[in-house]
């Protein structure tokens, strides 16, 4: 029989790293600080979907997570010292084609009454002092957007001056005509992956083969490690949680049956892009290695791998600047495709630091 033969992926060379400063900071909206900040190519534009987002003023010399001293906790922080209102999720239309000069041309998405909207808004039953939407990938299919995300029980105890406990993740449609998201349900709950599942969406990807889209999500085990998982459904079934199949082997083989899928590689949080680099010839992946301060990148010949290994594309200090009572938290590394150049050769991606609160947009060119 003969042995079946393996498209090793390239080994990558960075020979320039260009760090262009926290993102979306002049703005006319009075937006002190967001996260997430994932982008979601529309027809021509592209949509910037991002996390927790404060509207207000910050106060000089002083940590917005520690105002007076003390730690803002799990409450909303709408009407609270300086600031006005706490958004869980919102949007930004971004025109720039290119990185090269930082993000410079864009609108956020505002409602009624003029205000940044929330995308993907909370039910009823839903209180914003206990339970938070957080951003994750998404896709335009025809008319229709297509916004995974997380769902979060907001929690007073913890290392950090905000602590939760994930709920699970699901997914919303809406189009960009008004910008109204619904939750779609399953069954009963609008949860299509619960907290003991992967949290499916934490980046899509519209690949080579016709008709499916891979989705990714991450599963922390009872063993503390961060491990990816990918899924495949067809382009007209995103709606349907019973139509995702899973990775179950690396031949690969695919099932239906989420309890035996098999994990492509170790160490993401639960943000990270996957997209497809013609300079590299290859997939190309991008995350924060958990919470080192060091952005990785991975490579592949198909979606599902087989991955290589991280390779470190920057690291930022782990140390406070000045002292802090809890770790110095960088995260949610991601690449924006969209803005690459020479087909890829130079890539941009964001990262957060929890005290600047801004995505912070770094230039990686290659050998």
């Amino acid at each position: 029989m003969q042995s079946k033969q393996i498209m090793l992926p390239p080994t990558l060379k960075v020979i320039s790293v260009r760090d262009l400063g926290p993102q979306f900071v002049d703005n006319k909206d009075e937006m002190v600080g967001q996260d997430g900040a994932y982008s979601i190519p529309l027809n021509g534009d592209t949509l910037w979907f991002f996390g927790d987002t404060l509207i207000g003023e910050r106060i000089p010399g002083e940590s917005v997570w520690y105002p007076g001293g003390q730690p803002v906790g799990p409450d909303d922080m709408s009407g609270k010292n300086k600031i006005k209102r706490m958004i869980n999720n919102t949007g930004a239309i971004v025109r720039n084609k290119s990185g090269r000069n930082g993000i410079t041309d864009y609108e956020y998405i505002y409602d009624h009454n003029k205000e940044l909207k929330q995308l993907v808004p909370l039910l009823d039953d839903e209180h914003p002092d206990k339970v938070r939407i957080w951003c994750l990938h998404g896709i335009q299919m025809g008319d229709r957007i297509y916004l995974y995300y997380v769902k979060v029980h907001m929690v007073a105890e913890g290392p950090f001056p905000v602590n939760f406990a994930l709920v699970g993740s699901g997914l919303a449609v809406g189009t960009d005509k008004d910008w109204h998201f619904n939750r779609i349900r399953t069954g009963e709950s609008t949860i299509f992956w619960n907290n003991t599942e992967p949290a499916f969406g934490t980046t899509v990807l519209r690949a080579e083969e016709q008709g499916f889209v891979y989705v990714y999500g991450v599963l922390r085990g009872s063993d503390g490690v961060q491990r990816c998982y990918i899924a495949r459904v067809r382009e007209d079934m995103l709606e349907k949680r019973n139509e995702y199949e899973y990775l179950c082997s690396d031949e690969p083989r695919w099932t239906t049956d989420i309890r035996k899928a098999v994990h492509i590689f170790t160490g993401p949080p639960n943000e990270m892009s996957v997209s497809y680099n013609s300079y590299l010839g290859c997939y190309f992946a991008i995350h924060s290695l958990d919470i080192t301060g060091v952005a990785v990148a991975r490579t592949a010949p198909k979606p599902w791998g087989p991955w290589s290994e991280p390779v470190p594309l920057l690291t930022v200090p782990t140390d406070h600047p000045k002292p802090m009572p809890y770790p110095r938290l960088i995260y949610a590394a991601k690449e924006h495709p969209e803005l690459a150049e020479q087909d890829g050769r130079v890539i941009y991606f964001t990262y957060i630091e929890f005290e600047e609160y801004f995505p912070h947009l770094i230039e990686v060119t290659f050998a």
